[in-house]
C-alpha cells in the first residue's frame, strides 16, 4: 500500500476538485465510506463533493453529512456539472464503472484521474490508483486504513467514526462474517474511543422499521422453503407482493439473512422481482462457514461479491429463477 499512498498524497492538493461516488442502490458501507472520506477531506481543506447514482434508503438519512449528497437521478444537471468541473474522482465500494449507473457516462477516463477504493473481488482496471483489498471486511475499514497511512489518523473524529462504524457493521452482518479479524476489532476499538453511540447506530439501521418493511418481511417468511439435503433455504418476493405492501427502497434490505438463521442451514437466497423492469429478478445470497456465495453467484447468476455475501440476477420469471437455483445446487462444486 505504501507506494499507492505516496501517489495519493501527490493528488490530494487544494487545487484539485474532487468527487466521491459509489454504486447504484447505495447501502450502509457505500454511504458510510463516502461520507467518512468526505468529512476527512473537508478537514484537510480540500474541495470535495459526494454524488450517488440514486437515492439511498430512508433508514440512512441520519448519517452525518447526508444533506450534502447530490443524488444524480434527482438533480441530473447539477450532478453532471459537478462531475464535469472535477478532475479527481474517488469510486468507493465498487470495482466496475458500470456499477455507478449513469454517473459512469459522465466520467472521462482520459481527463479524470480515478482512485478506486474497494473490497470486492475481480476488479476492472480503470483507475489511476487502485486500493483493491478483498481480504478487508468493508470499504469503511479500508478507508480507515488509508487515512492512517496518509498520516491523518488524528483527524478522525466522532462524525467520521460514526460513518465508518456504520459501514463496518452493515457490511459484516454486525461483525459475524469471515472477513472480520483482530485488525477489524482494533479499528472498532479506536472508533468507540471517539465517543460514537454504537447502540444508536444499530437501532437506526435495524430497529427503525416501517410497517411496509415488516409486511414485506412477512411475505418473504411465508414464501420461505427448505432444501434439506443441501442445507439450503430460499424465498422470493413478487412484484405484486411489493406493490400490495407499499414497498419502498430499502424495505427488502437484510431479509435474506432470516433464511440463514435456521438451524442446519448453511446457504440461503432471496429472489425479488424488479418492481420497474419486466422479467428481471434480483438475487441476494448469504452463507455460513465455507460455502462460497461469490463463486455460486458468478457461475450461475452473472453475479459476484464476497465468500459469505453475494448478489446476482436472472432474466425471466421467479419460478424459472428458482428452478435454475435448484438445478445449479445439484451440480455446483464448492472447491
Amino acid at each position: 500500500m505504501e507506494g499507492k499512498i505516496k501517489q495519493l498524497k501527490n493528488l490530494l492538493s487544494k487545487e484539485n476538485k474532487i468527487v466521491i461516488t459509489t454504486h447504484t442502490n447505495p447501502d450502509g458501507d457505500a454511504i458510510g465510506s463516502s461520507l467518512a472520506l468526505f468529512h476527512l477531506f473537508k478537514k484537510m481543506s480540500l474541495n470535495v463533493k459526494v454524488i450517488t447514482p440514486n437515492q439511498h434508503p430512508g433508514f440512512l438519512d441520519w448519517v452525518p453529512g447526508c444533506e450534502h449528497i447530490i443524488v444524480y437521478e434527482n438533480d441530473v444537471e447539477l450532478a453532471k456539472k459537478t462531475i464535469n468541473n472535477s478532475n479527481l474522482i474517488f469510486t468507493l465500494d465498487f470495482n466496475d464503472l458500470s456499477r455507478s449507473g449513469k454517473i459512469a457516462e459522465n466520467i472521462d477516463l482520459e481527463y479524470h484521474k480515478l482512485v478506486m477504493i474497494d473490497h470486492h473481488q475481480s476488479p476492472n482496471d480503470y483507475a489511476t490508483i487502485m486500493f483493491s483489498h478483498p481480504e478487508i471486511s468493508s470499504t469503511c475499514e479500508l478507508i480507515f486504513n488509508i487515512a492512517v497511512n496518509l498520516g491523518k489518523k488524528e483527524l478522525i473524529n466522532k462524525e467520521i467514526s460514526t460513518c465508518l462504524y456504520l459501514g463496518m457493521m452493515t457490511d459484516t452482518g454486525s461483525f459475524q462474517y469471515n472477513g472480520v479479524n483482530g485488525k477489524t476489532h482494533n479499528t472498532l476499538s479506536f472508533l468507540l474511543e471517539k465517543g460514537i453511540d454504537h447502540s444508536k447506530i444499530y437501532n437506526n439501521i435495524y430497529n427503525s422499521n416501517t410497517l411496509s418493511k415488516l409486511k414485506i418481511l412477512g411475505c418473504a417468511i411465508k414464501n420461505l422453503s427448505l432444501i434439506h439435503d443441501k442445507k439450503t433455504s430460499y424465498t422470493f418476493l413478487t412484484k405484486k407482493e411489493l406493490k400490495q405492501n407499499q414497498y419502498k427502497k430499502g424495505d427488502s434490505e437484510g431479509i435474506v439473512n432470516y433464511g440463514l438463521s435456521l438451524k442446519n442451514i448453511h446457504f440461503t437466497a432471496i429472489f425479488i422481482e424488479d418492481e420497474l423492469e419486466i422479467n428481471l429478478i434480483k438475487i441476494s445470497f448469504r452463507s455460513k462457514n465455507e460455502f462460497p456465495c461469490d463463486k455460486f453467484a458468478k457461475e450461475f447468476f452473472s453475479g459476484g461479491g464476497h465468500k459469505n455475501a453475494a448478489g446476482g440476477k436472472f432474466e425471466g420469471t421467479v419460478v424459472n429463477a428458482i428452478k435454475k437455483f435448484k438445478s445449479s445446487l445439484k451440480t455446483f462444486k464448492t472447491n
